[in-house]
């Protein structure tokens, strides 16, 4: 009872309200919400506190700032999701904020833009050494679970193209990323409503900021050959993940391209079946699917594997065809 009053009394103010929206659409920093409900940072941050006391918001930590986002905790029957839904979007209020929303996504996608122009080049260099990134997404795709609903982490997220591609199926989907201007820019790309199921985080991923057995599926996506140790970020991963639920590496197999250590800070030169499989072994999981996507210089391997399960079994979750080359 207490805690329901203590959340009715949250939002029993226009200002907080509006802040409520607002979170629900997207995460939000303190100077973005400032300019869009023109008041000054010091009463946002009041309401913000009350807000987040009151359990309908979640605050993260990202280097200097902070982003506030509608509580997901009690997702999808609790009260803060109950709440937005009777919101009246078409008040004059709430459609005025909502276009100042707009505003602030297009700065977000100018500062993504500049983020982009100055190292659209590296990323061109590497992205011409291996398959298009089409058939790598396809057969990412393929080793997804086969029905709609499960909940998704993607670790070195990079762009969040990832979490673009899988935004449809998933019921949740968040991204981790240690560098800021990453961050930037994947916001940026999920600032859309179908997107609003994804959401991204500042994190490392040999120490991921999230709670034990809450994620169906991990993907590393051509991040894994940064780590300096990677099977302690493997390890890391089957942390976060739930019984039955299924990890995906997709890197470079073995190869010769040194130049990607010294020019692009690369750890790793590819890496082999046996080793992903020893280090899935090692982590406690269970190795299945093997995909190599041949490329001219670089191959491009998927490797999966399931953490045992203990009677939980998300939909779908379970592919195994085996080994296969995809030409």
């Amino acid at each position: 009872m207490n805690i329901f009053l203590k959340s009715l009394k949250g939002v029993a103010e226009e200002t907080r309200l509006r802040i409520l929206a607002l979170c629900g659409e997207t995460e939000l920093s303190v100077s973005e919400l400032t300019s869009i409900l023109n008041q000054s940072q010091p009463r946002v941050s009041r309401h913000l506190k009350l807000l987040v006391e009151a359990g309908l918001l979640e605050r993260f930590r990202e280097g200097p700032w902070a982003f506030y986002r509608a509580s997901e905790k009690d997702r999808p029957n609790g009260f803060a999701p109950a709440l937005l839904a009777l919101i009246p979007l078409n008040d004059p209020v709430f459609k005025e904020d909502r276009a100042r929303l707009e505003m602030v996504r297009h700065i977000r996608v100018a500062k993504a833009e500049g983020f982009f122009k100055r190292n659209a080049a590296e990323w061109d260099s590497i992205r011409g050494l291996h398959i298009n990134d089409a058939s790598v997404e396809e057969a990412l795709l393929e080793l997804l679970p086969t029905q709609s609903g499960w909940e998704h982490l993607d670790v070195g997220t990079g762009t969040g193209r990832i979490l673009k591609i899988i935004a449809p199926k998933a019921r949740r989907a968040v991204g981790i990323d240690l560098s800021i201007e990453m961050l930037t820019v994947a916001r940026s790309a999920l600032a859309g409503p179908e997107f609003a199921n994804c959401q991204v985080r500042h994190g490392d991923m040999q120490r991921l900021p999230l709670d034990n057995d809450t994620f169906d599926v991990v993907t590393f996506h051509l991040v894994l050959h940064y780590a300096e140790r990677p099977e302690l970020v493997l390890s890391e991963a089957t942390r976060p993940l739930r019984p039955n639920g299924k990890v995906i590496v997709v890197d470079f197999a073995p190869h010769s391209e040194a130049h990607l250590m010294t020019e692009h800070a690369h750890r790793w030169l590819g890496f082999t079946d046996s080793e992903i499989q020893n280090w899935f072994t090692q982590a406690g999981l269970i190795p299945e699917d093997t995909i190599h996507l041949v490329g001219n210089p670089l191959t491009v391997s998927l490797w999966s594997a399931t953490k045992p399960g203990n009677g939980h079994t998300p939909a779908g979750l379970l592919n195994t065809e085996g080994t296969s080359s995809w030409y």
